[in-house]
């Protein structure tokens, strides 16, 4: 009996791990189709809002979405004009960087050997390799370009989807035992998710046109492709500031000497610090704050399922995920674990009686 019981206890916890296995090898072997995908409902949430403003005005559905679908492909194609001619310049360039960058690692270890420090330059060369850091970014950039060649799947996914968000309330009131209360807990975490992306959206944007304002002071080359750059990794906290802070830095190195590198470096830690420590907690509140851990765990397991795009929506999807169970008083303890403890400043923790 007991080890039956034992074997009765055990089952479940194997069955899902299991069943988490399975679909996380799903997801990965899926990732070309997941991907565009994520990134239609990303796009749909953050267009709701206005979507439902210029309904509430009185604008009708079709011509509100047509709006809406119009900006988007306004958009989208500013986006490819501006990026495009500067990805490809920047990659017939990056040989010629590479050399140059060569060129001061080798005399950099010249005068180190003239002060009596001798380095192995072969072990420099391979730890320093003059275009590792740059592979990185490339990478994302040659993602974001493959998942741009299904503009138009991603286009339509999110037609659908916008148009299922109005119907969507009144499908539920008929399937849902207790509507009104399920309702009241959807629409709460609608809102919250809502907000929290176009915040994000919004204040990511504000970092990358700040970066790509004081990247052209300073003379770097392609500015643009740099600020697009720290948009697209500012959804990644802490790490994402550096991961695209690393090439321009060593660009401005190669291109305009050290005191412009110097300034790049300053110009990206003041503008990360401001936004990410002062304004952004401000504007989306301290509750989707999300503990460092999960960050990292959340970027390392979503970079290797979804690859570089999916990265940059891992903290957003851990995110809404920590919205979604902060909605429910059953799994409120969970999004505190999720946390990353400031929720719980203030809050008296009584013993547990015995």
């Amino acid at each position: 009996m007991d080890d039956s019981g034992k074997r009765a206890v055990k089952a479940p916890a194997l069955l899902i791990l299991a069943s988490f296995i399975i679909v996380v090898a799903g997801m990965k072997a899926a990732s070309s189709i997941l991907v565009p995908f994520f990134l239609a409902v990303f796009i749909a949430v953050i267009c709701a809002p206005p979507l439902f403003w210029l309904q509430r005005k009185g604008v009708p559905k079709l011509a509100a979405l047509a709006l809406i679908l119009a900006a988007i492909l306004i958009a989208g194609l500013l986006f490819g004009a501006l990026i495009v001619p500067s990805l490809n310049d920047f990659l017939i360039s990056l040989p010629d960087y590479q050399e140059r960058l060569s060129t001061q690692i080798a005399d950099l270890l010249g005068w180190l050997r003239e002060k009596g420090v001798n380095i192995p330059a072969k072990e420099v060369s391979g730890v320093l390799h003059p275009g590792w850091v740059m592979i990185l970014a490339g990478g994302i950039f040659a993602a974001l370009s493959s998942v741009l060649a299904h503009a138009f799947l991603i286009l339509l996914t999110v037609v659908f989807i916008l148009m299922e968000m109005t119907d969507f309330p009144k499908k539920l009131r008929i399937v849902l035992k207790n509507p009104e209360r399920s309702l009241s807990t959807i629409e709460r975490f609608s809102q919250h998710a809502k907000r929290y992306m176009v915040i994000k959206t919004l204040v990511s944007a504000a970092t990358g046109l700040v970066i790509w304002l004081w990247l052209l002071i300073l003379g770097v080359d392609y500015p643009v492709l740099w600020g697009t750059l720290s948009f697209l990794l500012n959804f990644v906290p802490n790490i994402g500031a550096i991961l695209a802070g690393l090439p321009v830095a060593l660009l401005a190195l190669v291109q305009l000497g050290v005191g412009p590198a110097l300034l790049t470096v300053l110009g990206f830690i003041v503008v990360h610090i401001v936004v990410g420590n002062i304004i952004e907690p401000k504007l989306t509140g301290k509750v989707l704050s999300l503990s460092t851990l999960v960050v990292f765990l959340s970027l390392v397991f979503w970079g290797w399922v979804l690859g570089p795009i999916g990265m940059i929506l891992s903290v957003p999807m851990t995110s809404l995920v920590k919205i979604a169970l902060e909605s429910y008083e059953e799994t409120r303890g969970l999004a505190f674990m999720l946390g990353s403890g400031t929720e719980l400043d203030g809050v008296g923790l009584k013993p547990r009686k015995r």
